[in-house]
């Protein structure tokens, strides 16, 4: 969060699985509030496309666990807060839910990110976690926020030597 007070930019959140535990995670550091705009959690389809405005096409074809609906959960996010950087995270933490194809402990995660000239980058990944409900739940946040640092020193790498 240091990062991102020190360049004058805002982060927001978009989550389903972790029903805002990255935003919580982003609010328990002191100082928070100078960068953090706002957190949508967003648990139904339905909120995904209302709230955030993910098309319910997408998430009827590819379905809420995928790489196309976490990149419209964060872009949705970022404008709508007016951030510079967006976290979003769909996946399926179990112990039910998952498939064949997606079983419990996946996660998709996304991150985008608005540089100074206003242009919007987006990162997606899939990841699985091993574990119970919140052991997945807590290796998601963790890891979406230890990416989001690492993206945004990079961003802060490439300002520096240009």
């Amino acid at each position: 969060m240091h990062q991102l007070h020190e360049r004058g930019r805002s982060i927001t959140t978009a989550e389903s699985c972790t029903g805002g535990g990255v935003a919580a995670a982003i609010t328990d550091i002191p100082g928070s509030s100078r960068c953090f705009a706002a957190a949508f959690v967003t648990y139904s389809n339905r909120a995904k496309a209302d709230i955030l405005g993910v098309p319910k096409a997408v998430l009827k074809a590819e379905g809420a666990v995928s790489a196309a609906v976490v990149e419209a959960m964060a872009l949705g996010a970022l404008e709508r807060a007016r951030a510079d950087m967006a976290i979003s995270l769909s996946g399926i933490a179990g112990p039910g839910g998952g498939s064949a194809e997606r079983p419990v402990g996946t996660v998709w995660m996304a991150w985008c990110i608005r540089d100074d000239a206003g242009e919007v980058s987006t990162h997606s990944e899939r990841c699985h976690f091993d574990g119970d409900r919140t052991e997945v739940r807590s290796a998601s946040v963790q890891y979406a926020l230890a990416q989001a640092l690492s993206y945004l020193t990079v961003e802060s790498a490439g300002k520096d030597t240009v």
